[in-house]
């Protein structure tokens, strides 16, 4: 294929069109020599919405283990024996200190995860006062990770000034039985649309590298094209011991980048973010990603390490990116 077809694929996402299945399947296929022609059409897209900024996200799990879904990929499910931290839902003057944490490090949006089917109304209340503190006192956007979300639940989180709600896709409907059985793909979206109502952004995304096919990687990416996230988290899959994927390794640094660009051709206008597994999976082709993609998280994941903000802000300062700054919030009362 040559450079002027890739042009084609961003002259189509900048023109609002989506690519078809023989397109979609043509960039997660191009040949590796090809790569950096398809990243540059990538480019094209996300400097036209996003420019050369790279916003900075930093995450806390605030509730870690304890949960009683089982889904393949993560080390905190009720089948994992991965041997991590297992604790309750942190107090809020743990969750507004990490805060102060992430906005020192110049993060622009503090991203608060607990493990669990979904959350108690109790632990819903604790959330919202510890949002509303930090919204007091800092210029950070805050996402909650949180599972399964009824509509009151929903409505709470906004009034105490949460900003995004993350909840993934994960993978296609037809892969999702594969990687999960204690809930639906439905409920997912049940979720989405409860989020969707209560006038949150949303903040939904992948889980690349979990068995499976080209087919669901193209669905699930035009899936997130009909939901309009504003966020959309691209995950590698990192198989960690002790869970039923740890034996699970199909992704390669320029696969990952292909996936990263079919996702900016589907959702152009979307922030798209490097996120779980970045590290491992990308390896020293890690600045790359910064073509299609416009944030990253620092400083860790969930239960596994991740890169330094130190390490990461270099990295994208010496590929001549910047760093986009929090946005001041009206506090919160």
């Amino acid at each position: 294929m040559s450079r002027q077809d890739y042009g084609g694929y961003a002259d189509k996402a900048l023109a609002g069109e989506c690519l078809n299945e023989e397109e979609g399947l043509a960039v997660l296929r191009v040949s590796d020599e090809n790569l950096l022609d398809l990243l540059a059409a990538a480019f094209r897209v996300r400097r036209h919405h996003w420019g050369r900024r790279v916003q900075l996200h930093v995450l806390m799990n605030a509730k870690s283990g304890l949960c009683p879904e089982d889904c393949g990929y993560c080390s905190q499910s009720s089948i994992s024996t991965a041997p991590i931290e297992r604790y309750p839902l942190q107090s809020r003057e743990a969750i507004l200190a990490e805060a102060r944490n992430a906005a020192a490090v110049g993060a622009r949006r503090f991203c608060v995860v607990i493990s669990g089917r979904g959350p108690t109304d109790g632990e819903i209340e604790s959330i919202a006062d510890a949002v509303r503190a930090i919204k007091r006192e800092l210029p950070l956007s805050i996402c909650c990770s949180l599972g399964l979300l009824s509509r009151p639940q929903a409505d709470a989180l906004k009034s105490a000034g949460v900003d995004r709600i993350n909840h993934n896709l994960n993978t296609s409907e037809r892969f999702y039985p594969e990687i999960c059985s204690t809930h639906t793909y439905g409920d997912r979206l049940e979720t989405l649309a409860n989020v969707r109502a209560a006038a949150i952004e949303q903040c939904c995304g992948i889980i690349a590298g979990q068995g499976e096919t080209d087919r669901d990687l193209l669905d699930v990416a035009a899936a997130l094209r009909t939901l309009r996230p504003e966020s959309i988290p691209v995950n590698f899959l990192h198989p960690i011991p002790g869970t039923p994927l740890e034996s699970v390794a199909q992704l390669t640094p320029a696969r990952c980048l292909k996936i990263l660009c079919l996702v900016r051709f589907c959702n152009p206008a979307a922030e798209i973010r490097v996120a779980g597994g970045r590290e491992r999976n990308l390896g020293h082709l890690q600045p790359l990603a910064l073509y299609p993609a416009n944030s990253i998280f620092v400083n860790g994941y969930l239960t596994t390490d991740g890169q330094p903000a130190d390490d990461a802000i270099a990295m994208i300062r010496q590929m001549g990116f910047e760093i986009e700054p929090a946005e001041a919030k009206s506090p919160v009362a």
